[in-house]
């Protein structure tokens, strides 16, 4: 076994087939086959299931995974601690990003980097709330944005607040700037799954105030839930970021959520583990100064910490 083997096992497990994993690595199919197979060849075991579909794990293998994922991170912070400093960070720095953040943050993040931090390579996984909360947790990420309520920050950093507004198809009503959280029953909504952050933040004031909503499409997928109210098919509850572009497009009009307000903070989380490690301070602490920018030019409507 080598560290090698160790790193296409784990890329085609992730990957879900040889083939994705190899066009990821750049490397021959052939080749990555030949590694999982001299692996299973080294423990004695099957570690993969092959079929048409793809691949997954045995027993064996889940296990082999869990270790695999442990000592590959072990490795990656070891070659950073040796080769890396705070004056010149180097590196790859993993961030999680939800999808309503990443329409005005990733740009610029990617931008501030490249000219900032020029030897550190940000790889960006973009996603909805429930699952990048899933993935940090586990460890997938040196870094993650994350929303929380503003009593459950803990010892992350707050980047920002945002507020809900009621997103409306052209031409529908209400035609005014502002609606009263208990007129939202009115309103066909599509919204995000039950298990997303931002669902749990509208539901919480929603209960607390007695209020029921007309809830007719549960959404993994940002992108859909506005193409659905483009089309006119429903509206939903989101916040200014997720829909900046469409709003300013004349595609879809925003409706401030008011009686009350509903807010959600916007945090930046680091994995404990990734905290001495120069290259993930470095992209940790630029990235405040990233999003400070963006209020302050009115890219991104929402309010920063020190002002909310």
């Amino acid at each position: 076994m080598d560290i090698r083997q160790l790193r296409y096992f784990v890329a085609v497990v992730e990957a879900g087939s040889f083939t994705k994993a190899a066009a990821t690595l750049n490397v021959a199919q052939s080749a990555l086959s030949l590694h999982v197979r001299q692996l299973e060849e080294g423990f004695g075991t099957q570690l993969l299931v092959r079929d048409r579909t793809g691949v997954s794990v045995t027993a064996s293998g889940d296990k082999l995974l869990e270790r695999a994922r442990i000592i590959l991170k072990e490795i990656q912070l070891t070659e950073a601690e040796l080769t890396n400093t705070v004056a010149s960070p180097s590196g790859e720095v993993t961030i999680g990003i939800p999808s309503g953040a990443a329409r005005v943050l990733s740009g610029p993040l990617l931008e501030s980097v490249r000219n900032e931090l020029p030897r550190i390579s940000l790889k960006m996984i973009e996603g909805m709330t429930g699952p990048l909360e899933e993935w940090m947790a586990a460890g997938r990420f040196n870094l993650a944005i994350l929303y929380r309520a503003a009593e459950s920050v803990g010892r992350m950093t707050v980047l920002a607040r945002e507020e809900f507004c009621l997103v409306v198809p052209p031409g529908e009503p209400p035609l005014e700037d502002e609606i009263a959280l208990g007129n939202l029953h009115a309103f066909p909504l599509a919204v995000p799954m039950r298990n997303n952050n931002v669902r749990r933040s509208v539901a919480d004031v929603v209960a607390q105030h007695g209020c029921v909503l007309d809830v007719r499409f549960e959404v993994d997928s940002l992108s859909t839930i506005i193409n659905i109210v483009m089309e006119g098919k429903a509206y939903s509850i989101l916040t200014p970021s997720a829909i900046q572009k469409e709003a300013s497009q004349g595609q879809v009009r925003m409706v401030k959520i008011i009686d009350p307000v509903i807010t959600r903070t916007v945090v930046l989380a680091v994995n404990p583990k990734d905290e001495r490690s120069p290259a993930v301070s470095a992209v940790r602490k630029l990235i405040p100064k990233v999003v400070r920018t963006l209020i302050e030019s009115r890219h991104w409507a929402a309010t920063a910490p020190d002002r909310a």
